[in-house]
């Protein structure tokens, strides 16, 4: 019984928001224009401000909701041989596995940043909110969002780190193991934006709709 809400929870994730908003506003295939990418950063330089805010909204939604659905099934049937925290974390990550590796667009999909913000901020939103500020302030002194991404990821598993081997805090391991893989994750899927970064070739937010950039994540 526990399978079932892991794998719809990978079936939500993989709702390809970008793809969908993208074709409400005008633009057939989103994965033709700018960096190819189907997530909320490539949307909003090919489409503009607004329809980014959709798809980064319908992102994050629906890591929210994988939790939120791992929540319901566990406090009305037997999540088995998974303890409460597991189990959770199992419905989360499965979302965020769906948002990179989608089924409905042939397992190419987005960086999972988003996906990853919605469900690590209904696990651990404390946590979460402080990895959001790096975010923000690495955004606002650098306008390199991708590296704001990366470094807000490291940031989350750094300060859970802290919490439960320095400052004792009961966290349970399954969140140290979460935010590690997940930091390891959006590391992973930002390869060609770590190189870019690394020639000076990567570009920096604008709030101006232009195609042909790269760069993206989501």
């Amino acid at each position: 019984m526990a399978v079932i809400p892991i794998i719809l929870c990978y079936l939500l994730g993989a709702i390809p928001f970008g793809l969908i908003i993208a074709r409400l506003y005008g633009v057939a295939d989103i994965r033709t224009r700018g960096s190819g990418n189907i997530g909320a950063t490539n949307v909003g330089r090919v489409i503009g401000t607004r329809a980014a805010v959709w798809v980064y909204l319908g992102d994050i939604g629906k890591g929210v909701a994988a939790v939120l659905l791992g929540r319901l099934f566990a406090a009305n049937f037997d999540p088995g041989f998974f303890s409460y925290d597991v189990f959770l974390v199992a419905c989360a990550v499965a979302a965020v596995l769906g948002h990179v590796f989608p089924v409905y667009v042939r397992f190419k999909g987005g960086k999972g940043v988003n996906t990853g913000l919605g469900v690590m901020i209904t696990l651990l939103p404390y946590e979460t909110l402080l990895a959001f500020g790096i975010f923000l302030l690495v955004v606002l002194l650098t306008r390199y969002i991708s590296l704001g991404s990366m470094l807000a990821g490291i940031g989350l598993f750094a300060i859970v780190s802290v919490e439960k081997h320095v400052l004792g805090r009961p966290v349970a391991d399954v969140y140290f193991y979460l935010t590690l893989v997940l930091a390891l994750l959006i590391m992973t899927t930002h390869r060609q934006n770590i190189s870019r970064l690394l020639t000076g070739r990567e570009n920096r937010l604008s709030f101006h709709s232009r195609s042909g950039e790269a760069g993206s994540h989501g």
